[in-house]
């Protein structure tokens, strides 16, 4: 899809050249991951094995598989945002470690309450391994979560499981926020607003990219504004992240995204495209306001005219449009205190990158 996701106009908002996103990621994957492993293989062999194959390390049957825990995009966050507080990036491993198993867990139970089969182009871990074991393997890798942030050698662990817990609980929230969507009508006075889709984005998904940058200012010793600064750009990320997976969702490309391409639609989820595209007034969102509201199964057909109404009703469009909204405040807030500026200017790098992300 064509990117608005760029940086604003002026000098104050371009970064300084360095380290590509890639290489930023690569660099916090390499410090955090060996401990992440570490911390896994202490397991019961049943869920390590199946944390194992979510990570993508390993086959079904535990033979090893030549891959990694995927982009890191919050162990990244952890480790910058610590840098960027004026530590070194490996006082926040033990944050960035309980973010990425955090993250494992929720995306581990949400692949079985969508229904999803495929992640990553492999099959999900419950259609791997089954529902149940999917469920225990998750119920893992949460408890080991707030194991490893409570051994937290320093004088901040403490402060750093009441964030991981707080946040998790707005992660809850927001997952509950997007299953009772489902049963709400797409007009009308119980339907779904864009405003209280992006609530739901910024609980179910910013609130763990905000953990993940607030725990490693915290472990970073950082002043509470500071904290608060990091884990709203975190949160704003999240929510652009949010949106151009929705996006995503309706027009990519599933070889690239390793996401089934129409999920969402044939199970009428409401997105921010179609929500947009609904609210736009147009002929278009007249005609599918009436096709997401028929009864039966939507067909390929049905599946394909939705998407092209959302887009003639603009919904890509706004969406495109709030991603980058999302990402000029994540900006403000990493902008807005006193930080250590060559972290900062792998934030900023790392910031478009993930929300035009494609895999």
């Amino acid at each position: 899809m064509t990117s608005p996701l760029t940086a604003g106009s002026g000098t104050a908002r371009t970064a300084p050249v360095g380290p590509t996103a890639a290489e930023c990621l690569a660099r916090c994957r390499a410090l955090v991951e060996p401990a992440l492993r570490a911390r896994v293989a202490g397991l019961h062999d049943w869920p390590a094995e199946m944390a194992g194959y979510a990570f993508g390390w390993c086959e079904v049957g535990g033979r090893p598989r030549a891959g990694s825990s995927g982009k890191g995009v919050r162990q990244a966050l952890a480790v910058l945002c610590a840098e960027a507080a004026g530590s070194p990036g490996r006082a926040a491993v033990d944050g960035a470690v309980a973010v990425e198993l955090v993250h494992a867990f929720s995306l581990l139970h949400d692949d079985i309450m969508d229904g999803d089969e495929t992640r990553r182009q492999r099959p999900a871990v419950w259609k791997a391994y089954g529902t149940g074991p999917a469920v225990l393997a998750g119920d893992a890798l949460f408890a080991l979560a707030f194991e490893v942030l409570a051994g937290a050698p320093d004088a901040h662990g403490a402060a750093a499981v009441r964030r991981l817990s707080r946040d998790l609980g707005e992660l809850v929230s927001g997952q509950s926020e997007d299953l009772l969507f489902e049963s709400r009508p797409w007009t009308g006075p119980g339907a779904v607003g864009v405003d209280a889709y992006v609530r739901m984005a910024e609980r179910k998904t910013g609130a763990l990219l905000g953990c993940a940058a607030a725990l490693g200012a915290l472990l970073a010793g950082a002043p509470a504004r500071t904290v608060d600064a990091l884990s709203t750009a975190g949160r704003q990320l999240g929510i652009a992240f949010q949106v151009v997976d929705d996006v995503l969702g309706l027009w990519g490309d599933p070889a690239l995204t390793g996401k089934p391409v129409h999920s969402d639609v044939r199970r009428r989820k409401k997105t921010l495209p179609v929500l947009a595209a609904l609210a736009s007034g147009t002929a278009a969102s007249g005609r599918l306001a009436a096709l997401l509201s028929a009864p039966g199964v939507l067909d390929e057909d049905g599946v394909r005219e939705v998407a092209c109404l959302v887009e003639e009703a603009g919904g890509r469009e706004a969406a495109e449009a709030e991603a980058g909204r999302r990402l000029e405040l994540a900006r403000d807030s990493l902008l807005g205190v006193p930080l250590a500026p060559a972290p900062v200017a792998e934030l900023l790098t790392l910031l478009p990158f993930v929300a035009g992300r494609v895999a």
